[in-house]
């Protein structure tokens, strides 16, 4: 193998170890959204919850997990470590390498996607083995499509966000901001049918809430057959398509400043 290929199979293994070695990044992606996973079975408990006894609460708390456990390996991941190597100068030195800067781009881009499917294996495994997650056949095509559109539009978004962030500093107050409190009105926590009118609106503009639901569907074990949450994929890649063409004209190489 040889030309870009080789490149980008080298700069996705140099970008997961890099993670790999990154404490803090391993727990905001990894072990975050398992205690979170931890909590809700523990303080809103994990009964059956219906007569046949072989549904778990605990079920509809994983999709929520999920989609936070995505947008972190993703979008969050990525446009921390972008703004670190572009504040670095790390950017700015790789233009100068015989390595291809979309292939630089898209090796991190690829990384992110590997971890947030390690992330879906993880947090499925546990979901099922601790604490008795129905996982339903039918909707493991649906949960695989998630999986693969809601990576890559979010990795999209998450470079587009970096055309905001001014420096190394800035970078976790401003990605925290973006989705934070997303996660409060997408239903990643709580889903309730009482939550006000506006803010059922904005979290139906806003890709995080299409992306919890269409893991919902995966997960429901009330739904007959094989569910394709169409509507929601189809804002979730709008969004994407969205972040791509705002990160391929404002995406910077150089630092802030110069």
């Amino acid at each position: 193998m040889s030309g870009w290929p080789r490149q980008l199979r080298s700069q996705v293994g140099y970008d997961l170890l890099a993670f790999r070695r990154n404490p803090a990044a391993t727990f905001f992606t990894v072990v975050l959204p398992l205690i979170f996973l931890l909590l809700f079975t523990s303080i809103f408990g994990n009964e059956t919850i219906d007569s046949r006894g072989d549904v778990r609460a605990a079920t509809f708390y994983v999709p929520g997990i999920l989609a936070l456990a995505l947008i972190s390996a993703t979008l969050v991941n990525l446009a921390m470590t972008t703004v670190t190597r572009r504040e670095d100068g790390v950017l700015k030195r790789v233009r100068g390498t015989p390595l291809r800067p979309w292939v630089f781009v898209l090796a991190q881009a690829l990384a992110s996607v590997v971890i947030a499917t390690l992330m879906t294996a993880l947090v499925v495994a546990i979901g099922r083995l601790v604490f008795g997650v129905s996982v339903q056949p039918a909707g493991v095509p649906a949960l695989v499509i998630s999986l693969v559109v809601g990576s890559a539009s979010f990795c999209a978004m998450g470079l587009a966000l970096t055309s905001i962030i001014p420096s190394v500093e800035a970078a976790p107050a401003i990605t925290n901001a973006a989705v934070l409190p997303l996660y409060f009105v997408s239903d990643v926590f709580v889903v309730t049918d009482s939550t006000p009118r506006i803010i059922t609106f904005i979290g139906d503009v806003f890709p995080v809430k299409h992306l919890t639901r269409a893991l919902y569907e995966s997960f429901d074990p009330f739904v007959v057959g094989t569910p394709m949450p169409w509507r929601h994929w189809a804002v979730i890649a709008a969004w994407g398509l969205f972040g791509l063409v705002v990160a391929s004209r404002r995406f910077r190489w150089t630092p802030w400043a110069e």
